[in-house]
């Protein structure tokens, strides 16, 4: 795992232990010990973390909050603080960015450090890793698992095998000894569908992918074969990106009872669009495409994945930064659908992104109303940053208040103060706090 040109790599992965929930403990002494979940206590309400208490009874983020109440009926929900959880998680990064110039954060939660060629200056890896841990419970009285290994996969792997409040140090000659026991499911980026998809194959384990001749995988996996033989082997070639550009953005909402009128539809997508392209311009960026996207009412299978997610989208005759457009363009595309059915969850958002250059002179004027246009978000804007979101809108917008809380880095969006969520109301599913990208699956439809 060494490079001739260098010294190994040494990446860590720190991860806080059930860190909205551990935070609310941390601030209630009265709910210490005791089983508590994260996120919208009502019936479409989803658990964004769950404390350890609520693990041991099979509690866990993206679960709903129906399902998480039946398997611990002594559950407390608390709805959520998001702007205190930012807080808390930029003086998280403040310690981490101590530790490693080279920090690529993953969620409000968890980062990626990389310490290749620091052990002169910091020491071995491990005793830079219970400084760090050390650190950030002195400071901000949470607990922190790390796992440190030559790749970022590995490393991840390893933090999780360390909750809670572990170290696990994975040595380079040891990558592949290690990861061969563990079932498939561990492997970061594999999620129920394509570990299906692997166990149907004849592969239960991490070892039997890395052993199994490539032609048998190519049959099994296609192009995704060689992807997953790197992963079992250990092999990597991502660096630590201590700036990830945004590739899209977008806001969704699961309705407190399913929806049919084309009216709610739209003046929910309609708020949706003004926030996305509020942090589009917050951001600096224009779009070329927007996206719609819908889970009907009746579910297909059993899980958070159960309710299949439909897709549409169009690309722009020019990129845009402006709410009106994103939102007429989506709601187009909602009119071209017949929805068989009522509608669970809807969303909007851009992909295609590059940079506004707001400063550079076009070849022709804009158009008065494109200027005006232009004036009027930047008014809009000036009243949100100063008073929140909820402070203006359109008398057409619809109420697209969450659920539940996600643990994703949003861009171009404020976090002091706008999203302080309610016991029951409706909102954007929450991310899983062990969420990948799925290898050889895909719910889109």
């Amino acid at each position: 795992m060494s490079h001739a040109d260098g010294p190994a790599r040494c990446i860590a992965h720190a991860d806080m232990d059930a860190f909205y929930a551990s935070v609310e403990q941390r601030d209630h002494p009265e709910l210490r010990g005791r089983p508590i979940a994260v996120g919208g206590g009502g019936s479409r309400g989803v658990v964004s973390a769950a404390s350890y208490e609520a693990r041991v009874f099979g509690v866990h983020s993206a679960m709903s909050s129906v399902e998480a109440k039946r398997l611990c009926p002594d559950l407390v929900f608390v709805p959520g603080d998001m702007a205190l959880y930012a807080r808390e998680s930029r003086r998280i990064f403040d310690i981490f960015h101590a530790f490693s110039p080279r920090v690529e954060g993953l969620s409000l939660d968890e980062a990626f450090l990389d310490w290749t060629g620091t052990e002169r200056l910091l020491g071995k890896p491990a005793d830079i890793a219970a400084r760090l841990r050390a650190r950030v419970r002195d400071e901000v009285g949470l607990a922190v698992s790390v796992g440190i290994a030559p790749v970022k996969r590995v490393a991840k792997i390893a933090s999780g095998m360390a909750k809670p409040d572990g170290l696990l140090e994975v040595e380079p000659h040891a990558v592949e000894a290690f990861l061969a026991p563990l079932p498939v499911r561990k492997l970061w980026g594999v999620g129920p569908v394509a570990e299906r998809r692997i166990r149907d194959r004849g592969f239960e384990t991490i070892g039997q992918l890395a052993q199994a001749p490539l032609t048998r995988l190519e049959a099994a996996f296609g192009d995704d074969a060689h992807r997953l033989r790197a992963m079992a082997l250990g092999l990597e070639v991502g660096h630590v990106e201590p700036e990830r550009a945004a590739k899209s953005i977008s806001e969704e909402n699961t309705f407190e009872r399913d929806v049919d009128d084309r009216e709610v539809l739209e003046a929910t997508i309609l708020t949706h669009a003004e926030n996305v392209a509020r942090r589009l311009r917050r951001s600096g960026l224009v779009a070329r495409t927007v996206v719609l996207k819908w889970r009907l009412a009746t579910r297909r299978a059993p899980g958070p994945r159960g309710y299949p997610l439909h897709s549409r989208r169009e690309t722009l005759d020019e990129p845009t930064q402006d709410g009106d457009v994103v939102a007429r363009t989506a709601c187009a595309l909602l009119r071209r659908e017949k929805l068989p059915e009522a509608v669970r969850l809807i969303g909007v958002g851009v992909a295609g992104l590059a940079a506004s250059e707001t400063g550079q002179l076009g070849l022709f004027a804009p158009s008065p109303d494109k200027e005006r246009r232009a004036k009027l978000n930047a008014a809009l804007d000036a009243v949100v940053d100063r008073f929140g979101r909820k402070a203006i809108g359109r008398a057409s917008q619809g109420d697209a208040a969450r659920a539940g809380l996600t643990l994703q880095h949003k861009h171009g969006e404020a976090l002091e103060g706008e999203y302080r969520t309610r016991p029951v109301g409706r909102g954007s599913r929450a991310a899983p706090e062990e969420e990948g990208e799925e290898i050889a699956g895909d719910d889109e439809t």
